[in-house]
């Protein structure tokens, strides 16, 4: 994943456990939201400015949005493609692999 990738999954994030909308963080930011959707996409890379501008609408720090492995702001991203991926096992196999996570979290 690129690192214009990781910033935009980063940005996806934070602003969805504010529960803003895109056109709403968008308008804070003095920005278009399909601007900001290709950011989020990873598409387009932001300028300083509106890196400070999201930092401030999202009321963080610029840095929060480059700390691409917090595990509290990407819980649900982590979440979200664990449960894609246990949609796409049979049964046994999502025992199987229970009783592996068990063993490697409750030795």
């Amino acid at each position: 994943m690129s690192a214009a990738q990781q910033f935009g999954n980063r940005l996806r994030t934070l602003r969805k456990l504010q529960k803003l909308k895109i056109g709403q963080l968008a308008e804070k930011a003095d920005t278009g939201v399909k601007h900001l959707g290709r950011i989020e996409r990873g598409e387009k890379q932001p300028s300083f400015e509106l890196i400070i501008a999201l930092a401030q609408a999202l009321s963080i720090s610029p840095s929060t949005l480059f700390e691409f492995d917090s595990p509290r702001a990407d819980l649900r991203a982590i979440r979200k493609q664990l449960d894609q991926f246990f949609a796409e096992q049979d049964v046994k196999d999502v025992a199987k692999l229970a009783r592996v996570l068990a063993a490697l979290l409750h030795p």
